[in-house]
């Protein structure tokens, strides 16, 4: 794999028996992700995109074609090896917040590190700064039913984060959100791709999100239409007079 690049998919197919024959999700797909990229795999339902996120994070194999994730060719993992992936270099995010309901927030964010070689002082120390970079460090011992739906989906990160993972995948992460605080959690993950070199791969098929990726990547029928780097002015939102959006707290 080129040392640039963390992600290298080369003349990737994926297929699905159906009836007497074969569903055609992904058709020879080639894409590099380098370190540091916040992109997005766009698309309707049914584009392919969800089925490339999961192949890019160890949850389904290629039916033929490369997929090398920081080094490791998904086909030839075991289920083990393939978790072990997911589990130390992987983080995920999903439209809905998958929180453990009868844990608190400090323990839904810790989960993840229960399956690591870490001490309890580490633990306590990676939970804490997660919680801090989501601004929810005044609500680790509430649980998800105190929780808005924008502090869920901060949770949420946080747990992505935590382990302070090489590759964020997240999965239409806004579309249980309204606007503002969809805007807010996204600025959220932008401030941490930038500040810990993470790479975001979003897939979606919302403008919201589209607005913040810097690189497009549209899908149709399970083919790549098009690739395309987007300048800062091609994507920020903005308020009603026509100015960028600034911040604030979901």
């Amino acid at each position: 794999m080129d040392n640039s690049n963390i992600i290298q998919i080369e003349n990737m197919w994926k297929q699905f028996p159906m009836g007497g024959g074969k569903f055609t999700a992904l058709e020879n797909i080639n894409l590099t992700f380098g370190k540091g990229e916040f992109a997005g795999l766009v698309g309707p339902s049914g584009s392919g995109k969800t089925t490339l996120l999961n192949i890019i994070g160890s949850l389904d194999v290629p039916t033929k074609g490369s997929t090398i994730i920081l080094d490791k060719s998904i086909s030839d993992l075991t289920h083990k090896e393939a978790a072990q992936l997911r589990n130390h270099h992987l983080g995920f995010i999903f439209q809905t917040y998958n929180l453990l309901p009868v844990y608190t927030v400090f323990e839904n964010v810790e989960y993840p590190l229960l399956l690591l070689d870490y001490t309890s002082d580490e633990r306590h120390k990676a939970v804490l700064d997660a919680l801090e970079w989501v601004g929810l460090s005044d609500k680790e011992k509430s649980r998800p039913a105190q929780l808005s739906g924008g502090e869920s989906q901060r949770v949420a990160i946080a747990r992505a984060m935590v382990k302070r993972p090489e590759i964020v995948l997240a999965d239409e992460p806004t579309a249980n959100l309204d606007a503002e605080n969809s805007h807010h959690i996204l600025q959220m993950m932008e401030k941490l791709n930038k500040e810990l070199e993470t790479t975001f791969i979003f897939a979606t098929h919302d403008e919201k999100v589209i607005k913040y990726i810097r690189r497009k990547i549209s899908l149709l029928d399970g083919k790549i239409e098009k690739d395309e780097h987007l300048e800062m002015g091609d994507r920020r939102p903005e308020t009603g007079d026509g100015r960028p959006e600034t911040g604030g707290r979901a």
